[in-house]
């Protein structure tokens, strides 16, 4: 067995590993600023059995689950988007570790894997999300080189529960 951090690709022997983790993920986010919104929209949406199960089946896309000494602790979930121009984008539509294993090294793993993937499949660049406030992510994409290219604002009407 590997020690320290290790990105490796999900299979469905994964599944509960992965469900788990994006359940705690999608929890963690909910309360944040923009979080209520997001987790309704561009969230991983529940039953996460499906939609994990979903992903691991998508052809355009991969997903990793991150270990530390062989523990999983992480999960990221990525595909590919084919542009108006014929280009493909990387979305990076999951990307988590479980706040105890955090500065670990668990996160870096993950989003080299994804980086090296699109790059191998020749993406003009990764689109990932930040809720606004979350500088502890918004550093950790910055250091892997990703900056905003949009900002998305929203005006709550009161309608949302």
């Amino acid at each position: 067995m590997r020690k320290g951090p290790q990105a490796r690709a999900a299979g469905p022997g994964d599944l509960g590993q992965l469900a788990r983790l994006a359940a705690q993920a999608v929890s963690e986010q909910r309360g944040s600023r923009g979080g209520p919104v997001w987790s309704v929209r561009e969230a991983r949406p529940p039953p996460f059995n499906e939609s994990i199960t979903a992903a691991l089946a998508d052809e355009r896309g991969r997903v990793w689950l991150g270990t530390f000494d062989g523990a999983p602790l992480g999960y990221a979930v990525a595909h590919m988007e084919e542009l108006r121009d014929g280009t493909l984008l990387g979305i990076i539509d999951d990307i988590y570790v479980e706040a105890d294993a955090r500065g670990v090294g668990v996160g870096e793993a993950l989003a080299e894997a994804i980086v090296s993937w699109c790059e191998a499949e020749g993406c003009r660049g990764i689109d990932a999300w930040a809720l606004p406030g979350n500088r502890e992510t918004k550093n950790f994409f910055e250091s892997f080189g990703f900056t905003a290219r949009g900002i998305v604002v929203h005006r709550e009407l009161g309608s949302g529960s």
